[in-house]
């Protein structure tokens, strides 16, 4: 299994941290699993409603101690 590429958008306020997770997505992989850490609460909405507009699959989204981390695969 490949190692999970993480998108440190800490102190980035919206549309930052979906802005870099565009950016990933576009050097990632088919199947490759990329984790956003945002401290952006707007984070939690912003990145799964764009992932489910454009067809990948969100894998998981949880909040640690005023970071959001949410894992994206990407489908296409």
């Amino acid at each position: 299994m490949a190692e999970r590429r993480i998108i440190d958008a800490r102190g980035s306020f919206c549309p930052g941290p979906l802005m870099e997770l565009i950016a990933g997505m576009k050097m990632a992989n088919v199947g490759e699993e990329l984790e956003v850490l945002s401290s952006d609460k707007g984070s939690a909405t912003d990145v799964p409603e764009w992932i489910k507009k454009v067809g990948h699959e969100l894998l998981g989204t949880r909040e640690e101690n005023g970071v959001w981390h949410i894992v994206v695969k990407k489908a296409k």
